[in-house]
């Protein structure tokens, strides 16, 4: 098997989590299938613009601090590991979303932008909190 990057295009586009890369400007420039059903942006509407398209406004400055501190510094915070945000979708719905966050560099090290993979965890959070819920609920009788 030849592997190329028309083969790491075909992975990224049907793979099942959602797929987004952004520029040092935070602006959008690629947006997976799976981007398109989580958010609800068709990659046409979400390419070129700037990624505060997905991010709640009450978290809009800490997340740009965050992107222009990791593309400064080199290095992501997390290090690659998942961390639980929130995120809107196009109707306006809030998620919850599952992400991990990596920086993409040039070869001479050179920061490209970020690319972060996303996946719905809404159902599981919500599940939980209804359970706690309950459980509280029940303890206090």
């Amino acid at each position: 098997m030849n592997y190329t990057p028309a083969l790491a295009e075909l992975v990224i586009e049907q793979i099942s989590d959602a797929v987004i890369f952004a520029d040092c400007s935070e602006t959008i420039a690629r947006w997976n299938r799976a981007a398109e059903t989580l958010f609800g942006y068709s990659a046409n509407e979400a390419v070129g613009r700037k990624l505060d398209l997905i991010i709640p406004e009450h978290l809009r400055a800490a997340h740009s601090t965050g992107f222009g501190t990791a593309i400064a510094n080199g290095t992501t915070r997390l290090h690659g590991r998942p961390t639980l945000t929130r995120a809107t979708h196009k109707s306006g719905r809030k998620l919850y979303v599952e992400m991990t966050f990596a920086l993409v560099k040039a070869l001479d090290g050179t920061a490209l932008g970020s690319a972060a993979v996303a996946r719905d965890v809404t159902a599981r959070i919500e599940k939980e909190r209804a359970t706690r819920s309950v459980s509280t609920a029940a303890s206090a009788i």
